[in-house]
């Protein structure tokens, strides 16, 4: 089989036009079966890969939308997805939800499955630093928008929140209740989301002048899981830390189950917070403090942005402020308040 075949080879080897290729590709129903016949013979000789080409050749629209999110248990991307299907909705599209489970080889499986159906765009959280599928997509043409994570390096609009602030906010709750040893359950380091919120971390940490040892840098993957293993780990040190930072809020549930499987008690042996507030956090005894993002503003953001993309015009990147809620799993504050400490009790 040749990969480099082309439409015109297709349709000589057919016996047709290049259009009626097209219309066989996307199925328009004024083919005649003998032509049908001949031109899927054909594409399948020449091993021809249509779909990225045929788009390509499209006139019409599906008014659908691809959307691939990281792991659809996490109630943070739930939220996502249903701002996203809202916002779709209210703009004249229907949106098919992918759920890469955290997995790069599931991610490129829905990528290729929902380019197959013809979208007519694509909102993707990477679950990974490049996938080549989606490279070549882009480079394809294909719309696309990368939602909450992205891929440094590839020319496509970003809707994101920044935590950097927040976090900076939680470092400095944690230094007034007293707290000087932190360790942080970072995500997967081949994801920004994950890299970034420990270099923010750090960063927080360095103005109190409290440096953060490797010892209490542990490796997550979003999971409750690896929260659970990481701060089993954690409590196992000669010198354990005071706090717990999860980097996502599955992970701080299973450093929560930790904690609370050696006995002991949440904040008065280990304070605990999380980046991503999720609405069982305020249902835990004690109420957890969270970094919140404004999930549905970026699904609204990122369809907006993607459906742009699709009409012709340029979306600039979005990048919204993500927030510190301030409850009782660090300690009780002994002062006020600062006006970037959010409160839920």
């Amino acid at each position: 089989m040749s990969s480099s075949a082309s439409i015109k080879d297709v349709a000589a080897a057919a016996g047709v036009s290049v259009a009626t290729v097209s219309r066989v590709l996307n199925s328009h129903p004024s083919v005649s079966p003998d032509a049908r016949t001949r031109v899927l013979a054909a594409v399948e000789s020449l091993g021809y890969r249509p779909n990225a080409v045929a788009r390509s050749l499209r006139t019409d629209q599906t008014r659908t939308l691809g959307l691939v999110i990281s792991d659809v248990l996490n109630p943070y991307f739930t939220e996502l997805a249903r701002s996203v299907e809202e916002e779709a909705r209210a703009l004249g599209y229907s949106v098919i939800i992918g759920n890469a489970d955290e997995r790069p080889d599931l991610q490129d499986h829905h990528v290729q499955n929902l380019l197959d159906r013809r979208i007519d765009g694509l909102l993707v959280s990477p679950t990974d630093g490049g996938s080549p599928l989606m490279l070549g997509a882009v480079r394809a043409g294909t719309p696309m928008v990368f939602v909450d994570r992205w891929i440094p390096g590839v020319d496509v609009p970003v809707v994101r929140s920044d935590g950097r602030a927040a976090i900076r906010d939680l470092v400095a709750h944690l230094h007034r209740l007293g707290h000087r040893r932190l360790a942080i359950i970072a995500g997967p380091a081949a994801t920004t989301t994950g890299s970034e919120r420990v270099d923010a971390f750090r960063e927080a940490l360095a103005r109190y002048a409290i440096e953060l040892p490797d010892a209490y840098i542990g490796q997550g993957d979003f999971q409750a899981d690896s929260g659970r293993r990481v701060t089993e780990g954690f409590l196992d040190l000669p010198e354990p830390p005071d706090v717990v930072f999860a980097a996502d809020n599955l992970m701080a549930l299973g450093a929560l189950d930790a904690v609370r499987a050696r006995g002991l008690r949440v904040p008065h042996d280990i304070a605990l917070a999380a980046f991503d507030d999720i609405p069982w956090f305020v249902h835990t005894d004690p109420p957890v403090t969270a970094i919140a993002q404004p999930t549905k503003d970026l699904g609204r953001a990122a369809v907006r942005a993607l459906v742009d993309r699709i009409e012709g015009r340029v979306p600039e990147s979005v990048t919204l402020p993500a927030h510190l809620v301030v409850r009782r799993s660090c300690g009780e504050p002994s002062g006020p308040r600062t006006s970037t400490e959010r409160s839920t009790r």
